[in-house]
């Protein structure tokens, strides 16, 4: 349970700096409490998407895995992000990717953050 609460902490940290830097990724833009709530929500949204999702996807992928090198992830990323994002809406969350662009620019950003936390933190398991 503490690792997915880390886990869940990293991911809203990593959406947040990706909604603050790509301009088609929006946060709601009520107070700061509203919005870390909105955060924290779409964090565990993100997290079921790519726990139940990502390796369906992957895994019906493989051939462009290996056509592309590897390269198909950042679009299966995109990807998982843009579903978030409509999960969110259905949800009724203020969280919106405008485009495939910005899911792809923001699932970059939000992997790179992740990463970089992940690595400070560490792993206790």
């Amino acid at each position: 349970m503490k690792h997915f609460a880390i886990k869940t902490l990293i991911n809203a940290a990593a959406i947040w700096v990706a909604a603050w830097i790509v301009s088609g990724i929006t946060l709601s833009n009520g107070d700061w409490q509203h919005q870390t709530l909105t955060v924290l929500a779409v964090a565990v949204v993100f997290g079921v998407v790519n726990w139940l999702i990502k390796p369906v996807v992957k895994f019906f992928s493989f051939p462009l895995f290996i056509l592309s090198l590897g390269l198909i992830t950042f679009v299966i990323n995109a990807l998982m992000l843009w579903l978030t994002s409509f999960a969110s809406d259905k949800l009724h969350l203020d969280f919106h990717v405008t485009g495939f662009w910005p899911a792809l620019l923001g699932s970059l950003i939000i992997s790179l953050v992740s990463w970089g936390l992940n690595m400070a933190v560490g792993d206790e398991d």
